[in-house]
């Protein structure tokens, strides 16, 4: 039997919801009938909305996609503009301060508070410089992601940035792939560092080598039903096929296709199309895709560069696209490390200026949460270096800065457990002083995800993070478990959990014993991930030892009680929004 979210899809859904979603704008908060909340919330998000946690009600993030990363000139300026005038809230961020923007895992840029009376303005804004929020969530094709210099580095293989563009242009907004059984993630890289990630996507494209009529051509390998969410982690499968640039339109359309007549819509915890790859079998999703949804003749796979794969590998060559990097063009980007990807509205717009002054206004983000700045001419480079914003988004930060990850957690997002941001942000001011990484490690990953939803990426970090609860000294409070020695390159590997539920006032402490037995034990030349790799899981849950520290952790005792993390009313009472009755349908998270 379909889910209802199948059922109220079927009623509404794709592009049809924005007249919707303006007549409700039109109308106010209170036109949304309180018994079809649910329904319209996951219908929203095909327009990119979110509905903020509970306590929060009226309110929701907006998630603009952008494809690859990639913000042409003007566009982030206009991005902090929105975040200034719109994304203003009743709750002030003791870090952050009222208004930002969230940079995320998938390249994407998110806005909170957004009440949906603006929503309209808002679209209106971003349409007319190039932005879109459609398809930015919700049952269907999303952000496409990549290597985020794709055209412009000069270590690729292939330019992918014209191929991301054809899909983008091709399959947003077609109603022919408007409405899968769940997310379609897609990923297309031409570098030769693996940077577009690929392997945790539902489908991958990957620079490979193939001989065709005699002549050695560059295209991508095509791999399928990656995924990390819910304890179901996956890596994308080779499903050997080789495709041309020319022809990668045709093979995403078909495999979408196929997961859209395939994939399981009665049971949406089954519906990723990594459950129909485990069902099937590579071979066997090859063979359909040939039979009933392309019309040539496909390639077998060709010779990949996944040996040269460097990004979050945790090892030499470049984990991370932080620091100044020469174009291929002559002219360098600037990876800037942003914190947990969070930038308040004000440095939005401060860089923005900065791009337009140094470079050529375009600005890139990447899966990191960090951002680009790109095409600076090498006598400019100094002078762009020296300016102020960059000591607070350093193109050379401290390991434990540049490897900071983390989701919305319980500031906004009813799934998490626990606090996020501001925590790793704490984390990682307290290792940078107080705990010293060996002298040839400059990256090290920690990464801290709210639930087991997996929006950080823990499964691929060095310390993997994950929100639980616990009880310390008889009280409730928030804790991690944690997962060491996840990453990827060419053997990927996804982190082992070898501790739960650490209190996380704890949890620097534990991470300070552990990084202190990888000096002591260390081989010669050794990455963390081989050190991870050479013990097993109960010498490893010791090495975790967890202590009480000099750091505080002012938001342990939470427990997603408050409407508000940060708030100074400490009950869910103290909402500034109506909250609903014990028995609505939103007053549990869903």
């Amino acid at each position: 039997m379909p889910t209802d979210v199948e059922r109220w899809k079927s009623e509404v859904y794709g592009n049809e919801i924005r007249e919707h979603l303006y007549e409700f704008a039109e109308e106010g908060w209170d036109a949304i009938p309180e018994d079809e909340h649910d329904e319209w919330f996951e219908r929203f998000k095909w327009w990119g909305l979110y509905h903020q946690r509970n306590g929060q009600e009226s309110y929701f993030m907006m998630r603009i996609g952008t494809p690859n990363g990639v913000l042409e000139p003007g566009q982030l300026r206009v991005v902090g503009e929105i975040a200034a005038e719109y994304a203003t809230g009743p709750g002030t961020n003791p870090i952050f301060g009222d208004a930002y923007a969230d940079f995320t895992t998938r390249q994407s840029i998110q806005l909170h508070w957004i009440n949906i009376e603006d929503v309209p303005e808002i679209f209106e804004k971003m349409e007319e410089n190039g932005l879109s929020a459609q398809q930015a969530c919700g049952d269907s094709w999303r952000n496409i992601v990549g290597n985020p210099v794709a055209g412009k580095d000069a270590q690729e293989v292939i330019d992918a940035w014209p191929v991301i563009r054809e899909l983008n242009e091709t399959f947003k907004g077609n109603e022919d792939h408007s409405n899968l059984p769940r997310k379609w993630k897609v990923s297309v890289t031409g570098s030769a560092d693996g940077s577009g990630q690929g392997d945790i996507n539902d489908l991958a494209f990957e620079p490979a080598y193939k001989e065709v009529d005699g002549e050695e051509k560059v295209g991508f390998n095509v791999r399928v039903g990656g995924g990390l969410a819910r304890n179901e982690e996956r890596f994308a499968r080779d499903i050997d096929v080789w495709v041309a640039p020319e022809n990668v339109s045709d093979v995403a359309g078909g495999l979408s296709a196929l997961f859209r007549d395939n994939g399981d819509r009665d049971n949406r915890y089954n519906a990723r199309i990594k459950f129909l790859v485990d069902e099937w079998g590579p071979e066997k999703v090859r063979n359909v895709l040939q039979e009933e949804y392309v019309d040539f003749e496909l390639h077998t796979a060709g010779r990949d560069v996944r040996e040269e794969y460097t990004y979050n590998t945790g090892s030499g060559g470049r984990n991370d696209l932080i620091g100044v990097h020469e174009q291929k063009d002559g002219n360098y980007f600037v990876g800037l490390n942003v914190l947990v990807g969070r930038m308040g509205a004000e440095d939005v717009l401060e860089l923005a200026d900065l791009a337009d002054e140094y470079g050529s206004g375009e600005v890139r983000l990447s899966q990191r949460q960090n951002v680009i700045v790109t095409d600076v001419p090498e006598e400019d480079l100094d002078d762009f270096l020296g300016e102020d914003l960059l000591e607070h988004y350093s193109p050379d930060p401290s390991p434990f800065m540049r490897g900071s990850v983390a989701c919305t957690g319980t500031e906004f997002c009813s799934l998490s457990i626990v606090e996020t941001k501001n925590r790793q942000v704490r984390y990682a001011r307290w290792l940078k002083e107080n705990v010293e990484l060996p002298d040839d490690i400059d990256q090290f990953h920690i990464h801290l995800s709210g639930c087991t939803a997996s929006c950080a990426q823990p499964q691929i970090a060095d310390i993997s993070l994950r929100g639980m609860k616990t009880r310390k000294n008889g009280e409730p409070v928030e804790a991690l478990d944690v997962g060491l020695g996840g990453g990827l390159g060419e053997e990927p590997q996804f982190a082992r959990w070898v501790t739960q539920r650490i209190p996380v006032d704890e949890v620097p402490g534990a991470i300070s014993n552990l990084l202190d037995q990888f000096k002591a034990n260390r081989e010669d030349g050794e990455s963390f991930r081989e050190f991870v790799a050479r013990h097993d899981d109960e010498e490893l849950d010791e090495f975790v030892e967890p202590e009480e520290t000099d750091y505080e952790d002012p938001m342990m005792h939470n427990t997603k009680m408050t409407w508000y993390p940060y708030a100074d009313e400490d009950s869910m009472d103290a909402s500034p929004a109506p909250t609903f009755p014990d028995d609505s349908p939103m007053s549990a998270d869903d």
